[in-house]
């Protein structure tokens, strides 16, 4: 919970309230939702979840590394993770919402480094400044 806490806090430090797409405990037990902790030591590590957006499409939200597991590797894992279950579940296309802002720079490389690429908004997104949408194609049909 601490560090969902954190997460909120941080992009909400970030970005203007109108641009904050982040969700809380309450969202992320939506039923199109599943949702990983990563843990270190006995500790949480870092956190991310997979939205169905539909039966061929998922959305990354929450992905998070707790401050003191920043640079060991969590976020990777954590994305493997949900590039696998995408897979799995026969997801085609991949897509999600990060901030435009130097703060988000680490997310932006790390997803780039998937080969996620820029794109439109996406779902129930619209343009905005402060967000940049991403999608990657997990086979010939995404």
């Amino acid at each position: 919970m601490s560090l969902l806490r954190e997460h909120l806090t941080d992009v909400t430090r970030h970005s203007p309230p109108e641009s904050v797409h982040a969700l809380d405990v309450e969202d992320l037990c939506a039923p199109e939702i599943t949702f990983w902790t990563a843990w270190l030591d006995g500790a949480v590590a870092g956190c991310g979840a997979l939205k169905e957006l539909d039966p061929r499409h998922g959305e990354i939200k929450s992905m998070r590394t707790a401050s003191a597991h920043l640079r060991k590797g969590v976020a990777s894992a954590i994305v493997e993770h949900i590039l696998d279950e995408a897979g799995r579940r026969g997801y085609v296309r991949m897509s999600l919402e990060t901030g435009s802002q130097a703060a988000y720079e680490p997310a932006r490389a790390l997803y780039k480094r998937f080969g996620f690429a820029d794109c439109g908004a996406f779902a129930q997104y619209r343009p905005d400044p402060n967000s940049v949408f991403m999608t990657l194609a997990l086979g010939p049909d995404g």
